[in-house]
């Protein structure tokens, strides 16, 4: 194999591919990028058996070929070339190293054969639909902070994507929750994905998809089975396992009867949660609301630092009532909201909350209270 190409796109593509490689590996083949040259293209691929990213960039190929080298040694060689040069890439005929020479610079890097390296063999999918990339990232931003990070609930280690019928429209949905608190995000149902099944998409894989979507122009295509997914965004193709458990019914702990209505700036509101929460231990992160007509009271307090309170207008008309909340978890859900004010339902000082946006109904959030 010998191929010369632009340092930027080889970078782009790297820096695409290299994150799915775990820093240690017991297989030494996973370390590695596979480089596959042929006609006007590299393709480079790499996976960890359970996320596969493949990538073709243009190349001017002398000689075809494949090989793999270490993954991440290649990109920092790579990441810092200079600016504008050209790499070439060649294995030597033994097959036993590759050289990357740019400029002046030469590396010599240890190969292993391409034949030892894993497939992950896609099988066939059931259904396949296109998604705009600001739809998808949409859905992954809104939801991917309530992913639960507890492995031994490893069905909740991800986001749970179904379609679902709701006041006559379907929708695709993505939900994610960790016990604590609850998101949930609609889009209108992309051509294709009727009848899907119910899927939940690993966390590695969310955090990978969510850098590849950032072309607001770009259309994805997504592929679907029981066991698995493909995306297909311009010239990457990811591939994934998906979790092989059951989500639980989240319809059930959304609560219907929350008649208390908050309303609230939401800059302010996160600000001031902000600045009380500082005086707040690690630990214990809770934050009192105290609400009554007009007013909304916040206080943390930590037996070892001291205490602090901040109002803040709201918008309020209820009986006054006290309720507690974590306030990392308060921060998350007012992150997401991109509109105005933030709509708080509540019930009672045990029950959930209901976070609303008023940019629209497309994302909901529900948050468990804490004692304080």
């Amino acid at each position: 194999m010998r191929i010369t190409l632009e340092r930027s796109n080889l970078l782009k593509s790297l820096n695409h591919v290299h994150r799915v490689v775990e820093r240690r590996n017991t297989i030494p083949i996973l370390s590695n990028v596979l480089l596959r040259a042929s006609g006007n293209d590299l393709a480079l691929k790499a996976t960890d058996l359970d996320l596969e990213i493949t990538e073709e960039l243009p190349a001017m190929v002398e000689q075809a070929g494949a090989t793999t080298v270490p993954a991440h040694l290649l990109y920092e060689i790579v990441r810092k070339l200079p600016d504008g040069s050209e790499v070439l890439l060649a294995v030597n005929p033994d097959g036993g190293t590759m050289t990357v020479q740019s400029g002046r610079s030469k590396f010599s890097l240890q190969c292993l054969p391409e034949s030892d390296f894993p497939d992950l063999t896609a099988g066939s999918f059931t259904h396949s639909f296109k998604i705009k990339a600001t739809d998808l990232k949409m859905l992954i931003d809104r939801t991917q902070f309530a992913i639960s990070t507890e492995e031994t609930r490893y069905y909740l280690n991800g986001i749970f994507f179904h379609t679902i019928e709701t006041e006559g429209q379907l929708k695709l949905r993505a939900v994610a929750t960790d016990g604590h608190r609850l998101a949930r995000a609609d889009i209108e149902a992309p051509s294709g994905s009727e009848g899907m099944p119910g899927i939940i998409i690993p966390r590695k894989t969310v955090g990978e998809l969510q850098k590849l979507v950032d072309d607001p122009e770009a259309m994805v295509t997504v592929e679907v089975s029981d066991a698995k997914i493909r995306l297909t965004i311009g010239g990457i193709v990811m591939t994934s396992k998906l979790i092989d458990g059951t989500f639980p019914d989240y319809q059930r702990v959304i609560p219907t009867g929350n008649d208390k209505e908050m309303r609230v700036d939401c800059q302010s509101f996160t600000k001031a949660v902000d600045r009380v929460s500082t005086i707040s231990s690690e630990r214990g992160r809770a934050v009192k609301l105290a609400l009554s007509e007009g007013q909304l009271l916040l206080t943390v307090n930590n037996p070892d630092s001291g205490s602090a309170t901040e109002e803040v207008a709201v918008g309020y008309e209820s009986d006054p009532m006290e309720i507690g909340f974590n306030a990392k978890y308060l921060l998350d859900i007012t992150a997401q909201l991109s509109g105005e004010d933030a709509i708080f339902l509540l019930a009672d000082a045990g029950s959930p909350t209901l976070v609303r946006d008023t940019a629209g109904d497309d994302a909901l959030y529900v948050l468990m209270p804490m004692r304080v």
